[in-house]
This record gives C-alpha cells, structure tokens and sequence, in this order.
C-alpha cells in the first residue's frame, strides 16, 4: 500500500489528512478486488474514494463498487471504466497500464474539505444562454439558496463523462458558468460493449456525467501538459468559416493562404521536423485570460492546441477543429516525446515553486500519450516523480481529457492533465460576521508530505 500523510498544521485539526493507494492488475474482477483490499487494510473511514477500472472489466462492472464497499470504508465513491488506468501500488512507485487488466483504487481522508458529489443524468441541458440556478440545480443546489452559492463558490471539480453523453462542449461551458472559480479537472470515460453506462457513483454504474466539487481546505490545481512546440511565426487569422482557416497573415501585414505560409515554415525546419510534420502537426489557436484582464491583471494569450482534419489544395484551406474567428491568432505545432516530456515537467516545476505540496496527483491522459508517444512505459508518471518524488497517482486514460487553458475549461486530445490535490488556505476574505481564519506561521508549513 503506497501512504502519504501531510503534518498537521491547521489550528484545532484532530486527525492528519492522508492518502492510501493501492494497484492491482489481476484478470478477474473478484481477483483484483482482494489484492487492492489486501493493499488498502488497516485504513480508517475515508472521506472518498477514486476507483479507476481497465475496460476488460466490462462486463463485471456493476459488481465492482459492492464488492470494494464490502471491504473498504469511505463515505464517497467516484470513478470510472477506461482503456488504461494510473495508479500507485504496493511498492509506492506510480504506473500506467495500457491495454492490460488494471484497478486503481486510492482512499483520500480530507479534514477540513468540503465535498460536494454530484450526478447529471443523461438528457437535456439547461439553457447557456440563460441564469446560473438551472445548471446549479444539476449539481443539487435544486431548492437551496444556501447550498447553491456554495458550489457556484467551490474552488475545484473533478469531473468524469460517459463517452455516450451528448453535447459535451455545451456541457462543459455550463459548469463553466455556474461555478466560474473552479479549476476543473477530468476526462471522458472508456467505451464498451456492455450495456450499461462507464462511470461509478456510489454504489452504481451511471451514464451522464459525474463529478465532485472540492473547497474547504483542499483544493485541484490544474496542469495542462499539450505536448507541444511552435513553428513559424505566429499569425492573425483574416479570413475564416466556421472551423474553416481561409487566410492569415504575418506581422508585417503580408497576407497568405494557411498552406502558403505552412510551406515557408517547412523551408527552414530540420529534416526530422519536415518528417514529424507528416504525422504530427496542430494548430495552436490564441486564447486571453478574461478573467485576469478584467481585474486589470497582465493576461498574455496561451495557445490551445487543435487539430487540423483536412486540407483544400485549390484555394489552400485548412479546416481545424475549432471554430476559427477573424482576428484570433493562430501558430503552427509540432508534437513529440522530447517536447512532451519537458513541457510535462517544466509545467511541473512551475507548480512545485508555489510550495503547495500536494497529496495525491490525478492524471487523465489521452491514449494517444503513453508508450505510443514516449517509446517506454510510465512516461507521464515517471516526469511527475522526477518533481514530486513519491507522490501518488491516479487516474485514467481518455478518450478526451478535460481542463483549462487561459481560465476557460477545455475538451482536449493528445494531452495530459493533472489535477494535484493540495492543502488550500482560506479564502482571504472572511464571511460577513465571521472572523478571518488565522494563517500558520511559514515555517510550521510542512516543505514535503512525510510517507507512511
């Protein structure tokens, strides 16, 4: 059983937060149920539990969350079925399997954390362009006035989609709208054959989508690893249809059709990268930090990376897999394991200079990552502990990954995104009537979990 427990530096706190681990890559349901309960004994009542299961458990997946509630205590459970899973074993060190039987299971004792779990049924969705108060009403804030400012308050979402939930853009900027600050995290779930839903909710298999808001004193700080570099300049886009480039142009005005200016780049690219462009070329589209330019903060634009489905040779279009608007710019991509795995890790480093230890990191990882991007196994894990030595992991491979870029929730594919569980201080200004909580001196802060 992988263990890792933060000291204890909250005031009044009467038990320290932990998290337990456990891995197990046995053919049978009921086989790897025993060797993650024999991992995960002793462990006192969690506050929830994350249970991610390979595909070839299909077809025994109703049984799975009776048969782990059976054995383990926890007072909330969320997963889901998937073509691969991440997890943290016996032996502490994080892994992820592909293509091969996997359950990862990992128990989370929170203090101080508010938990708010939450089903959407598969149907209709409420209006975007309408209030708030329907989409909270899909969370459970149906009725309470209390409750619904809560979680449209709440810091962080996991969130975990059916592969057959509909609409799943509109969706995702619903959850945007209804809880603007948290940080959402998550993926879309395995498909399958068998005929019920790929996500697990308490004691079931649903459809739809599910998910977990977290506040309190624990938050989800995201990472979005694209995987990544530019080439060329970056241009503006001045003509477009619908998800359709037309024409771009440079910084010195200079017009062109986005296969023109694509065929300058290539001049001066090495011979490797003229060849990776072959398989491996995106388009990165500008994306501002609103939310920071509202509140008169510097908001450089970040690049989401799409991809390009089609090229028209007579008028030298492409089409993108996003909708394309006159004057958004634009810059071409290239991706591989090198770039992937330093961004990965830079990102990383960036993260670990907060001096937010975090607990447990949660990966959502396209399939198309792993060993067909790295060429070895535990590529995106063993980036994460070369930052975080011993931090456990879990997560899922996805057929989508969910997180945001420039402060706005994205869809992507060919990426990795974290969300790493943190201790989160309390909000710097106090309810009205009640006294700001009081902030430990610096030094009692722990600089790193200590494991068990």
């Amino acid at each position: 059983m992988a263990g890792f427990s933060l000291p204890i530096w909250w005031p009044g706190r009467q038990a320290a937060p932990w998290c337990r681990t456990a891995l197990a890559t046995d053919a049978s349901l009921q086989g790897a149920v025993e060797a993650v309960a024999l991992q995960l004994r002793g462990c006192g009542p969690a506050d929830l539990a994350l249970v991610f299961a390979s595909a070839s458990y299909a077809s025994d997946l109703p049984r799975l969350l009776p048969l782990l509630r059976q054995k383990l205590n926890a007072k909330h459970w969320l997963g889901c079925l998937s073509s691969g899973v991440v997890g943290t074993g016996a032996d502490g060190v994080p892994h992820e399997l592909e293509q091969e039987p996997g359950l990862s299971v990992t128990l989370l004792h929170l203090p101080g954390a508010r938990l708010h779990p939450f089903v959407i049924e598969p149907g209709p969705l409420p209006d975007l362009d309408g209030p708030a108060q329907p989409w909270l009403d899909q969370l459970g804030g149906a009725g309470n006035g209390e409750l619904s400012a809560q979680l449209a308050a709440s810091r962080s979402m996991l969130l975990l989609l059916d592969p057959t939930c509909s609409a799943i853009s509109d969706l995702i900027s619903g959850l945007d709208f209804a809880c603007p600050q948290a940080h959402k995290v998550g993926g879309i779930a395995g498909q399958h054959s068998a005929p019920h839903g790929s996500l697990l909710f308490d004691q079931q298999v649903v459809g739809g989508a599910i998910g977990c808001l977290i506040d309190g004193d624990w938050a989800l700080e995201p990472v979005v690893a694209q995987g990544c570099r530019p080439i060329g300049p970056v241009l503006e886009v001045e003509q477009a249809q619908r998800n359709v480039l037309l024409e771009v142009s440079e910084g010195n005005g200079r017009r062109n059709t986005p296969v023109a200016a694509l065929q300058e780049i290539l001049s001066g690219l090495s011979a490797a990268d003229r060849d990776l462009v072959k398989t491996s070329l995106f388009l990165g589209v500008a994306r501002r930090n609103f939310s920071l330019a509202a509140m008169g903060e510097e908001a450089p634009s970040a690049f989401l990376v799409r991809n390009l489905i089609g090229v028209d040779p007579r008028n030298g279009a492409v089409a993108v897999a996003e909708r394309m608007r006159v004057g958004q710019q634009v810059q071409f991509q290239l991706r591989d394991g090198d770039t992937s795995r330093q961004e990965l890790r830079e990102l990383l480093q960036c993260q670990a200079s907060s001096n937010k230890q975090p607990l447990l990191g949660l990966l959502f990882a396209c399939l198309g990552r792993g060993q067909g991007l790295y060429g070895v196994p535990d590529g995106d894990v063993n980036s994460c502990a070369a930052v975080y030595p011993g931090l456990p992991v879990a997560g899922a491979f996805c057929n989508g990954e969910i997180g945001p870029v420039a402060g706005t929730t994205h869809l992507h594919g060919y990426t990795a995104c974290w969300g790493l569980l943190v201790p989160s201080p309390p909000r710097l200004k106090a309810q009205e009537g009640e006294p700001a909580a009081e902030q430990p001196p610096d030094q009692d802060r722990p600089d790193r979990p200590s494991s068990n």
